[in-house]
């Protein structure tokens, strides 16, 4: 369900941003960031319903606060001159990491597990 959601996400993304005006230089920063917040939530999300974990509230939530969040660092560091968002930048990077570290762990368990109840099941046949 979720990857049906995903998948439908960046479907309209893709459709609404064929439509949408360029982004002028002075709030690119921002919406890079804002971007790479949600990304990392995403994969946070996917990451969580892997594991049977996965609350909307939480996601939904974790989304903006993070978006928002990062958008507020943003501008804070623009108004005191000190690049702050390189930092935001670096943690939800590093969250992303994780997280599709997390996935592709599941994925290759999976993908052995399955490898091994194949391999037994042919001794099995042999048998």
């Amino acid at each position: 369900m979720i990857f049906i959601a995903i998948i439908l996400g960046c479907v309209i993304g893709l459709v609404l941003g064929n439509f949408a005006p360029i982004i002028s230089y002075t709030y690119s920063s921002y919406l890079a960031i804002a971007i790479v917040a949600a990304l990392d939530s995403v994969f946070g999300g996917v990451a969580s319903s892997l594991n049977k974990k996965f609350d909307m509230g939480i996601f939904i939530s974790g989304f903006f606060g993070n978006a928002i969040l990062a958008i507020l660092l943003a501008y804070l560091g623009q108004r005191l001159n000190v690049d702050i968002y390189l930092v935001a930048i670096f943690v939800f990077v590093s969250r992303m990491f994780n997280n599709l570290a997390i996935i592709r762990r599941y994925y290759l368990d999976k993908f052995r597990k399955r490898k091994i109840k194949e391999a037994e099941m042919a001794e099995n046949n042999t048998k």
